[in-house]
């Protein structure tokens, strides 16, 4: 059985393709700051989180181009932190939008990052 905001998951051992997250999911998120990053996590060649890496195009999330004072930077991220913190974006998010708390399945940030938390390993 399959819910209508998620998307089946592909079968076993298949390679998911790439994740792009919009703008408007990835402020749910908290990524950390640039300038605490690492070259290789402003560069998204590993995760932004935890600097597991180096990531794989076919299984990394794209969080987006991001400005800073510094510059541009591109970060990326695995799935399992991904997951993780779309959870707690979901868990912040959620009670505040009062488009949430009328009718969930109107809501873009609450749908994605629901598919988000979905789409991350399974135990």
């Amino acid at each position: 059985m399959t819910h209508r905001t998620a998307a089946a998951p592909p079968p076993s051992g298949t390679p998911r393709a790439s994740l792009e997250v919009p703008a408007s999911v990835v402020a749910a998120l908290l990524l950390p700051a640039a300038a605490d990053a690492t070259e290789d996590q402003l560069r998204g060649a590993r995760c932004i989180w935890c600097e597991d890496g180096p990531l794989q195009a076919a299984t990394a999330v794209d969080l987006g181009e991001q400005r800073s004072p510094a510059g541009s930077w591109f970060p990326r991220a695995c799935q399992r932190c991904t997951a993780a913190w779309a959870h707690r974006g979901l868990f912040e998010h959620a009670p505040m939008c009062e488009q949430c708390t009328d009718d969930a399945s109107r809501c873009e940030v609450g749908l994605i990052l629901y598919r988000l938390i979905r789409q991350g390993p399974r135990p």
